[in-house]
């Protein structure tokens, strides 16, 4: 009895530390580059290659910690909204940005910060969405994702990489729960029915850039699979895709950063690649599986490139005239089966790096300027994450 009244009060004293700002996420960077916009019919996309690879010294005994007892999350809008939101005045946003069925549920800005003669540090200042402001907060997590239909949101505390992962309730700015993890994580991520987290673990903070490496040695060590409603956490160790010589049979990664995915189902994982296909899959305990039939993603996200209803594609290989006249630089999401977000280019599109988000019908006849252009070539600018609403 003694011991469980002392666990208790641990407990609450626990859920009662609650900081009062919130969040971090960090998505690769990519290269701008002006393109037009395509969809494709489903009928007529390429084949994606289909392949396996074996990770290197994989092992598959999971190390499952045991949190505190799981928690009820708080259910998903229903119907969800799927009006359109913008602001076009203030960038970074200080609205809430969204249309039809995606939102902008957090962004973030990097710098690079000098800490020997060789090494940088890449540091990250995050801002979630506040259903009580109906804006975004400055948050202090060291890494944040939103799970579909914005009410709660996975964080870590700390500087860098954690040992402790939180469940954030959006609306209260509470926290629900705790997670004590015996391996550190740098990233986390929700899956699509909103349940789960996975969390990509590493022995080193993977944000260090050493001018003395020609690639970035990822200290990636594997990942755990956290049950939000059970209360359960099961780690798997999966070493990180090594550098290397690039054939369709062995894609590499030389970036330090190697956060993993969900499949679109929920029922894989997938790690990045430095090449194309940008992705290899796993099952959820770490064995090797093919890529899945018929899926299709936004380059680099667990973002489904196919329209909802199943009939269009967003390509990534894209004509010098871009349909219907309207010039995007990238396709990031649909709205709706009939538009889609992505990064439009501002005037004539003379400068790539002068952007930002817009609602671009499927024939190009139609844009709505959603977010303030910004450069995304400057220091500090701002990059979004889009989740479903």
């Amino acid at each position: 009895m003694t011991q469980l009244l002392r666990d208790t009060l641990r407990e609450w004293a626990d859920e009662t530390r609650v900081p009062h700002d919130l969040a971090d996420r960090a998505l690769r960077r990519r290269a701008w580059r002006p393109a037009g916009m395509v969809v494709l019919a489903v009928g007529l996309v390429a084949a994606i290659a289909v392949f396996a690879v074996g990770p290197r010294d994989v092992r598959n005994a999971p190390d499952t910690v045991r949190p505190a007892n799981g928690i009820t999350l708080p259910a998903r809008p229903s119907p969800a909204p799927t009006d359109v939101r913008t602001d076009t005045e203030h960038s970074p946003p200080t609205k809430l940005i969204a249309a039809g069925r995606m939102a902008v549920s957090a962004y973030y800005t990097n710098k690079q910060e000098k800490i020997s003669d060789h090494e940088q540090r890449i540091t990250y200042k995050w801002s979630l969405y506040d259903p009580r402001t109906d804006g975004y907060e400055e948050t202090s997590w060291a890494w944040v994702d939103v799970a579909p239909g914005l009410q709660v949101a996975a964080v870590l505390d700390g500087d860098g990489i954690s040992r402790r992962l939180g469940i954030l309730d959006m609306n209260t700015r509470q926290i629900l729960k705790w997670i004590d993890l015996e391996h550190p994580v740098g990233s986390v991520s929700w899956s699509p029915d909103g349940t789960k987290v996975l969390a990509t673990a590493y022995s080193s903070y993977p944000g260090i850039v050493d001018d003395r490496r020609a690639d970035g040695n990822s200290p990636r060590t594997g990942y755990y699979i956290v049950d939000v409603e059970a209360g359960t956490a099961d780690y798997h160790q999966l070493p990180p895709m090594a550098d290397g010589i690039h054939t369709d049979a062995n894609p590499f990664n030389g970036n330090a950063r190697q956060d993993l995915g969900w499949s679109l189902d929920g029922t894989m994982l997938w790690a990045p690649s430095s090449t194309m296909p940008d992705r290899v899959f796993y099952s959820l305990d770490g064995q090797p599986r093919e890529t899945p039939q018929g899926d299709r993603y936004v380059d680099y996200t667990g973002i489904s490139a196919t329209s909802p209803n199943g009939r269009l594609v967003l390509s990534r290989d894209v004509p010098a005239d871009p349909v219907g006249g309207q010039k995007v630089l990238q396709l990031h999401a649909w709205a709706d089966d009939d538009n889609v977000i992505a990064l439009g280019c501002a005037g004539a599109c003379e400068n790539e790096f002068d952007n930002g988000l817009v609602l671009v019908s499927v024939d190009g006849r139609r844009t709505t300027q959603l977010a303030a252009n910004r450069d995304s070539n400057k220091d500090g600018a701002w990059r979004w994450v889009l989740t479903p609403r």
